[in-house]
This record gives C-alpha cells, structure tokens and sequence, in this order.
C-alpha cells in the first residue's frame, strides 16, 4: 500500500490497526472503528485538558468541538 502525506498521527493509527490485523490470527475482527475511537480519544482529551490548564471552555476550542461535547466526553471517559 501507497501512502502519501499522512502525518505521523495518522501513521500511528495505521501501524496499530495493521498490527491488529495481524495478531487476530484468523480470528473475525469485529467493531474495528469503535475500538480506534475510544482508544483515541480518551487520551486526545486527557491532553487537551492538560494544555488548557483544565478550562473546560480552551479544551474544546482546541478540539473543535463544542463545549457541552467535551463535558459529555469527560464523563464517558471519567475523566476529572
């Protein structure tokens, strides 16, 4: 496979889920994008909290996403 321009976040996640692939040993995968998801963005949250000194408001805005989002996404992942 040709890949072209991926940065080195993207490089990451496409090494891992070959790995995944690769380890199932013939074994049927199974709900392969929610277990990238939620292998990603709890820590994707995690730091941006950290970055923003814990302001809620910062936190989102770095992510992109709404602040009501970020709160629900910290109580997914319990996160304080």
């Amino acid at each position: 496979m040709n890949v072209i321009n991926e940065n080195e976040i993207a490089l990451c996640v496409r090494k891992a889920v070959e790995a995944y692939f690769q380890d199932l040993d013939g074994e049927k995968p199974c709900q392969i994008y929610e277990m990238v998801i939620r292998s990603v963005e709890k820590p994707l949250v995690e730091i941006a909290m950290h970055y923003a000194q814990g302001n809620q408001s910062k936190a989102a805005e770095l992510l992109g996403i709404n602040r009501n989002t970020l709160r629900n996404r910290l109580i997914k992942h319990q996160i304080r």
